[in-house]
């Protein structure tokens, strides 16, 4: 009699089991990809969809009309490793490990450019601490295939600060920052293991200008910082090969592409583009750090266009691989342009409609610095051309992943998941204020609190006076309002106060703030 009722019983579990496995694979299919692309010094008007128009960049600007374009994100950082880390712990600086570029020095020459290629001791910067929970792992933990392909500037090689410590199933690219001074490199990463390429060691760091005599006019004068293998085109192979290996199942791709950062390379075809538009231009003749170039202007917007490029193959293979409307994409810049090396951002109106000279792009807390590009697309989930004004920054990156793969997030971050945002949910939680602090370029902090932006800047040489403005009447930080609003000055010293925590590693501390 037990055996007539066991059969039925055993046929009732086997169903559950079944229909609950059927919807645990159908839940795991429903699960969006993500690709989060990080171009590397990208100005806030450098793409076509927010005011270029020198640069030509369909494919991103493609995504903004099938997505969302964000007209108020904020990197974490106005520099690439303080904004990465803020990007991986869903933290910002008042709060985080890492809060500037640090070469951890100690350990001996580390500016040695041809030093550190054969001694990986010498490599990378300053390690994030493995007991950090990153965004690699808050995917992983729900299943999700995880990579990241360019630039992470978090972790040293042979330390516990590299990608497949920290999150990440695969690695591909620079482990450091100082090696991507370099699109033609001697070497690239891929996990734990060397790749050597085919190109010569030339050095940043060494005197890079062009030899004596030689003509500045001629292109061959160059040849010498044109060589085989390109980095992003040995990056690109990894991305492609990434996602087709992993379409049948969840992945994330962190591209942190290093264009267009320094040095101006591209592959002559991308130059030879905009000479035709741009016409002959004053060469650039290099210095100790950064390679020359004949045609600074055209190569700098032939990187862009590069990764433009670059970006319409990865949308490419995903609607070859009938992945592409289950994919969340989203695009930007870590932190404002460049000032060096040959680039011209006043010729390109690079931070427009911020201002583009030093001091108000890279390296600094005003708008050029730390607001950038951002755009996301997700078809039929994110409402194709739609833009939001809503005020995010890097740090909330880490909770909207989080809360789109259902797993919780660490309840120490500063961030806020903006995936009512991206779904079209009006009900979406809002920053009081969002906080940075920067101990470099003579130390700096500033806050945004609704309109109101209050800078600190020199805080090394005693000033803790802050500047204020009014973003609502003002973008541009041309008319500080300080004397007018004592109590907004009050209120932003406060917040100033209470989310400076004292830092961990000495170089980021600022004595002044009582560090």
């Amino acid at each position: 009699m037990k055996i007539k009722w066991i059969q039925p019983l055993v046929l009732i579990v086997l169903g559950s089991c079944y229909i609950s496995c059927q919807e645990n694979t159908k839940a795991e299919q429903d699960r969006p990809n993500i690709i989060y692309i990080l171009a590397d010094d990208l100005g806030y008007g450098e793409l076509g969809v927010y005011g270029q128009k020198k640069i030509k960049t369909p494919n991103i600007d493609a995504l903004a009309t099938e997505g969302m374009l964000f007209t108020q994100h904020y990197s974490g950082a106005p520099v690439c490793a303080p904004s990465r880390y803020m990007l991986m712990t869903g933290k910002h600086a008042g709060h985080a490990r890492i809060r500037g570029n640090d070469e951890w020095a100690s350990r001996g020459e580390v500016w040695d450019f041809e030093k550190a290629i054969i001694d990986p001791n010498l490599e990378g910067q300053r390690p994030i601490l493995n007991s950090t929970i990153t965004l690699g792992e808050i995917l992983q933990e729900a299943g999700y295939k995880t990579a990241i392909v360019g630039k992470w500037g978090l972790g040293a090689p042979l330390t516990d600060g590299i990608p497949n410590k920290n999150g990440f199933d695969f690695f591909y690219g620079y482990n450091c920052q100082r090696q991507a001074h370099q699109l033609y490199p001697k070497h690239l990463w891929k996990n734990e293991e060397k790749e050597w390429l085919d190109n010569e060691i030339v050095a940043p760091g060494k005197d890079n200008r062009l030899e004596k005599g030689a003509d500045s006019l001629d292109l061959a004068s160059y040849k010498k910082w044109d060589q085989k293998d390109y980095a992003p085109a040995k990056m690109q192979d990894e991305v492609l090969n990434f996602i087709t290996e992993n379409k049948d199942q969840p992945f994330f791709m962190y591209y942190a592409s290093p264009l267009p950062h320094l040095p101006l390379q591209v592959p002559q075809k991308y130059v030879d583009e905009y000479v035709k538009i741009f016409g002959d231009e004053k060469p650039y003749l290099g210095k100790k750090a950064y390679f020359p170039n004949r045609y600074p202007r055209a190569a700098y917007a032939g990187m862009i266009s590069y990764l433009d490029d670059q970006v319409g193959e990865i949308i490419a293979k995903l609607k070859e691989l009938g992945i592409y409307e289950n994919t969340l994409i989203v695009f930007t810049s870590d932190n404002g342009p460049s000032y060096l090396g040959g680039v011209d951002a006043e010729y390109f109106d690079s931070a427009k409609p911020f201002p583009n000279n030093y001091g108000r792009t890279k390296g600094f807390t005003y708008e050029g610095g730390i607001r950038v590009p951002m755009i996301a697309s997700w078809p039929n989930h994110i409402k194709a051309g739609s833009r939001t004004d809503l005020v995010s920054a890097f740090w909330d990156v880490l909770p909207t992943f989080g809360e789109l793969v259902n797993v919780e997030s660490p309840g120490d971050i500063d961030g806020i998941s903006f995936l009512p945002t991206l779904l079209g949910n009006h009900e979406q939680e809002q920053h009081e204020f969002l906080y940075w602090e920067f101990p470099s370029y003579q130390g700096q902090q500033a806050v945004r609190m609704g309109n109101w932006k209050a800078v600190r800047k020199n805080i090394f040489k005693g000033n803790l006076k802050l500047e204020l403005y009014d973003l609502k009447e003002d973008m541009t930080e041309s008319e500080d309002v300080a004397d007018e609003h004592p109590e907004i000055i009050a209120q932003m010293e406060a917040i100033m106060k209470k989310e400076h925590t004292p830092a961990e590693i000495d170089k980021f501390k600022i004595s002044q703030l009582g560090d």
